[in-house]
C-alpha cells in the first residue's frame, strides 16, 4: 500500500511538471535562442557590420500524428496546458492590434521602478501591485509610468475562430469553434476561409470578476506556429499505386474509351437510374477546366458552374448531396432563408469590435458549394453572388472593414421552374432568374417529368429491386449487394482528385469547332440572349 501510494504521488508529481513544461516550452525556447544569437553575435569577426535582430521565436510544427500531440477536434478541458496541433478551417478574424504586455509602476515612497506583466489569463490586463517589491519599503502606493515606455512592451495581436472541418467529424455533429490568439509575427497570416493548421498551447481565460456576476471560463489556442493548407485540400492521398491503376483503366479500354467514361459515369451517383447526360454534365463541372492568366495578369476562372432546373422529383437533390460527398472540401446550403451575407461574408460587431465571419462561398474556396432550392433565394440576394462567380472573389466594404476573400469554387446549384416548365416559353421566363447571373452558369440543364409509361415502369422497378435486395440483406446481417462493375466511392474520390491535377491543352481542331459553333449559337434564330454571350465561348473552352 505504501509503495502504491508513493507510485501515485510519483506520477502526480510528473504529471504536473509535464503540464507546466509545456505551458512554458514556447518560452523557454525563445529565452534559448536570443541567449545564443547574443553569444554568436559576440564571436563574430564582423559584428561591427552586423545588427543584432529583436524579437526572435522559435516556431514549433510538424509534430508527430498521434492522439496525445494532433487532434482534428475541439480541444476539451483536460487539454489544458498541453502542446497541440489542431487543424480547422478560418471563420472570423479580427483587427490586428497593439497589446501592452507589461507596464511600469514607480513606488510613491522609494521611488523604485519595477514592471508588472499583464495576465494572459484575465484577457491581457495589467494587474495592480499589491506592495513594494523592495523589501524595505513595503508601500501600497503606485504609480503608472506612461513617458518614455519601450517598444518591447507592446506586441502585435490578433485573434481568429476556428471551427472544426465538418468532413472529418461522425454523422451528426455539430462543428465546434474555438478561439486562437495570435501574436507578434504570426498576425495577419491567414484570413477567413483558409484551412489551417496551428501548433499551441491550449490556455484558459476569463474576464476579470465582478460580485454577483458568474464566471465565465472559455479554453483558447496561445499559438505558436501557423500553417495554411489551401494547396493540401484534396484531402485524400492518390498513391501511385491508385495512379497506375487508373492508367491501366484507360489503358485497356483503349480501343473504346467511351466504354470506360460510361463505367465512371455509370458510377456517379447510382441510386439515380439512367439520365446519363445530367450525370456527365456534373461531373465534368466537378472536373473544372484549367485556369488562364494573360500577359496582363488577367485571371480566366477555371471552375465550371451548373445549374440544375427541373420539375420536383427529377433527382436534383440526390446529385447535390452526392456531389458534396464526393468533392473533399464542399459546403451544402439550401436557398431558404439564405442571405447575401450567408452566402458571402458577414460583419459581426463582438465585444464592441466588428470582425468578418465567412459565408458558404468563402469556406467552399478550392471545393464545391451546392445551393438547393436556389429560386427561394431574394433577388437582392442573388445579385450579391455575381462577383463570386465570375471574378471569384467577393469585395467586401462594410463597417470600415475594406478587404477581398477568395472564393474559387465550383457552385452546383438546383431550383424548381414556376409551376410545370413550359417547353415553349423561354429559360428566363420559365425560372424567373436574371441574364447576367443566368449567364454566369456554364451549363444549364432542363428536366422534366414527363409522364411516359414506359419510363415510369422501368424507373419503378429499378427502385423496388434496389429496396427488396436492401431489405433482403438485412434480414441476412449482410451488406446490401452492388454492381461489382461499378466503382465504390473512395476510388471515385481518388480519381476526380488525381484528374483535377492535370491540364489539358487545347488543339487546333478544337479551337475551330469550339468557335463555328459559338457563331452558330449567335446566328441561331431563337438563340437565348442571356446564355450566347462571350462567357458562352469561355464554357465551351472550359
Amino acid at each position: 500500500r505504501l509503495y502504491f501510494e508513493a507510485l501515485l504521488s510519483h506520477l502526480a508529481f510528473e504529471f504536473k511538471l509535464y503540464i507546466v513544461f509545456n505551458v512554458w516550452l514556447p518560452a523557454v525556447f525563445d529565452a534559448c535562442l536570443e541567449r545564443t544569437l547574443r553569444k554568436i553575435y559576440k564571436r563574430h569577426k564582423n559584428k561591427e557590420s552586423m545588427v543584432l535582430k529583436s524579437r526572435v521565436h522559435v516556431r514549433i510544427s510538424n509534430l508527430p500524428i498521434c492522439p496525445e500531440l494532433t487532434r482534428s477536434t475541439i480541444p476539451q478541458c483536460s487539454d489544458i496546458g498541453k502542446l497541440l496541433s489542431i487543424s480547422g478551417t478560418v471563420i472570423r478574424t479580427t483587427m490586428v492590434k497593439l497589446l501592452e504586455c507589461e507596464r511600469d509602476f514607480v513606488c510613491s515612497r522609494c521611488k523604485q521602478t519595477f514592471s508588472v506583466a499583464a495576465d494572459f489569463e484575465q484577457y491581457y490586463v495589467v494587474p495592480r501591485p499589491n506592495c513594494c517589491p523592495s523589501e524595505d519599503c513595503g508601500s501600497i502606493k503606485f504609480t503608472p509610468v506612461t513617458e518614455g515606455a519601450v517598444s518591447g512592451c507592446f506586441r502585435d495581436y490578433q485573434e481568429i475562430k476556428v471551427q472544426e472541418q465538418v468532413q472529418k467529424l461522425t454523422m451528426g455533429k455539430i462543428p465546434r469553434s474555438m478561439w486562437v490568439v495570435l501574436e507578434n509575427d504570426l498576425v495577419d497570416s491567414c484570413k477567413a476561409g483558409d484551412d489551417v493548421t496551428i501548433t499551441g498551447v491550449v490556455r484558459r481565460r476569463w474576464k476579470p470578476v465582478s460580485a454577483d456576476v458568474p464566471c465565465n471560463l472559455e479554453i483558447v489556442l496561445l499559438g505558436n506556429h501557423i500553417e495554411v493548407n489551401n494547396e493540401q485540400r484534396s484531402g485524400i492521398a492518390v498513391t501511385e499505386e491508385l495512379k497506375s491503376g487508373f492508367e491501366e483503366f484507360w489503358a485497356s479500354h483503349r480501343d473504346s474509351p467511351l466504354e470506360a467514361r460510361n463505367t465512371i459515369v455509370a458510377s456517379f451517383c447510382p441510386q439515380v437510374f439512367g439520365l446519363y447526360v445530367v450525370k456527365l454534365s456534373v461531373c465534368l463541372a466537378l472536373i473544372g477546366g484549367v485556369e488562364h492568366v494573360d500577359v496582363s495578369g488577367t485571371r480566366v476562372r477555371g471552375e465550371s458552374h451548373l445549374l440544375l432546373v427541373g420539375d420536383p422529383g427529377t433527382g436534383k437533390s440526390q446529385f447535390l448531396k452526392y456531389a458534396a460527398k464526393l468533392m473533399p472540401r464542399s459546403v451544402l446550403t439550401t436557398g431558404i432563408g439564405t442571405t447575401s451575407a450567408g452566402l458571402t461574408v458577414a460583419a459581426v460587431k463582438d465585444g464592441g469590435e466588428w470582425q468578418l465571419e465567412a459565408g458558404a462561398l468563402v469556406l467552399a474556396d478550392g471545393g464545391l458549394c451546392c445551393i438547393d432550392e436556389f429560386n427561394s433565394i431574394r433577388e437582392h440576394d442573388r445579385a450579391s453572388i455575381h462577383e463570386a462567380m465570375e471574378q471569384q472573389t467577393i469585395s467586401v466594404a462594410k463597417a470600415g472593414l475594406v478587404c477581398k476573400l477568395n472564393t474559387k469554387c465550383t457552385i452546383l446549384a438546383a431550383t424548381n421552374p414556376k409551376g410545370h416548365y413550359d417547353p415553349g416559353e423561354s429559360l428566363s421566363v420559365n425560372i424567373a432568374l436574371a441574364s447576367p447571373l443566368l449567364s454566369r452558369f456554364d451549363m444549364v440543364l432542363v428536366l422534366v417529368d414527363a409522364c411516359n409509361e414506359e419510363w415510369d415502369r422501368v424507373v419503378s422497378s429499378f427502385i423496388l429491386k434496389q429496396k427488396s435486395s436492401q431489405s433482403h440483406a438485412s434480414e441476412l446481417g449482410q451488406p446490401s449487394p452492388s454492381d461489382t462493375s461499378l466503382w465504390s466511392m473512395d476510388k471515385m474520390q481518388a480519381y476526380f482528385c488525381y484528374i483535377k491535377t492535370l491540364k489539358p491543352v487545347l488543339t487546333d481542331a478544337a479551337n475551330q469547332v469550339l468557335s463555328r459553333y459559338y457563331q452558330l449559337q449567335r446566328q441561331a434564330d431563337l438563340r437565348n440572349a442571356a446564355r450566347t454571350t462571350i462567357r458562352l465561348l469561355e464554357s465551351l473552352v472550359r
